[in-house]
């Protein structure tokens, strides 16, 4: 089981990116996030292939009111690395993620959730609400295998399949609005290696393509859950993902408590929506709380 641990110079001098790393150990291994403001926490999830780099942009307007955390799941950003794709698993990032929320001994959080961090961030929610006061889901599915891929996805996911060693920033440029302003460097950073991308090459993989699928019955667990709760739900999407844009209305249904919120559709934007309207996300969020409060 060899664990990988990227040179910390290679996040010297990211653009945009002055937060302290912070360090906690979850089973064994080294877990980096971003710890930044105080008051009510918000958690805040990437997904593939990024890191909490992704969150640069909403952190300093989060944190002016709240405590935001921003956590790389392992395999990803500054956290400890598998270099062997089979090593990862949906149970190694849920398994972490708990040991997180409870080594912080988080409470009373606001979940915010983009697309891996979506089938992570919200089974754990489900299973473990008495931590999380609220939802925030951005361009996320929970997928069981029986509902319909897009064609971008099976592109995506047969590339992934073919070619491991991915071009991540090229990748995350690709999944925005305007690919010529992402810092591609920053979203490269953490991959210096073609075995430190194992965990970016193994999520697409893990998404279910039948019922049978080994994460399937953690996802239909999670929808069951979730069309039982009762506390505030915000779904927020991006009007332009070919990916994932189409799924807000899944979530809508599927969560009671999103009624009473309005629907949200950010223009100019792609599947990474913080990348290309951070701003404009992080003050719908604000206001999210506040009104839930």
């Amino acid at each position: 089981m060899p664990v990988y641990r990227t040179p910390d110079d290679r996040f010297a001098g990211l653009p945009g990116f002055p937060f302290d790393p912070h360090y906690v150990e979850i089973n064994g291994l080294r877990i980096h996030y971003v710890d930044e403001g105080a008051g009510e926490t918000v958690l805040c999830l990437h997904g593939e292939p990024t890191w909490s780099f992704l969150y640069r942009k909403m952190i300093p307007p989060l944190a002016a009111r709240h405590r935001v955390l921003a956590p790389d799941f392992v395999g990803f950003g500054r956290s400890d690395k598998f270099t062997e794709r089979d090593e990862y698993s949906f149970e190694l990032h849920t398994d972490t993620l708990r040991g997180f929320v409870e080594a912080l001994d988080l409470r009373d959080v606001t979940l915010v959730v983009h697309d891996w961090g979506g089938l992570v961030g919200l089974a754990v929610a489900a299973a473990h609400p008495e931590r999380f006061a609220r939802l925030v889901i951005m361009n996320t599915f929970l997928p069981t295998g029986e509902e319909q891929k897009s064609a971008a996805f099976l592109r995506w996911r047969q590339f992934v399949e073919a070619h491991p060693d991915l071009d991540v920033g090229r990748v995350v440029a690709m999944g925005t609005a305007h690919p010529e302003a992402v810092p591609r460097h920053a979203y490269d950073a953490p991959f210096p290696t073609a075995a430190s991308k194992a965990g970016a090459a193994a999520w697409p993989l893990m998404v279910p393509m039948t019922p049978a699928d080994p994460v399937a019955p953690a996802m239909r667990r999670a929808r069951e859950q979730l069309a039982a709760w009762n506390k505030p739900a915000f779904v927020l999407f991006a009007d332009e993902d070919p990916v994932l844009g189409r799924a807000h209305p899944f979530f809508r249904d599927l969560i009671p408590t999103t009624a009473a919120e309005p629907e949200v559709l950010i223009k100019d934007a792609s599947h990474f929506l913080q990348e290309d309207q951070g701003e404009q996300i992080a003050t719908h969020i604000l206001a999210f709380i506040e009104r839930s409060s």
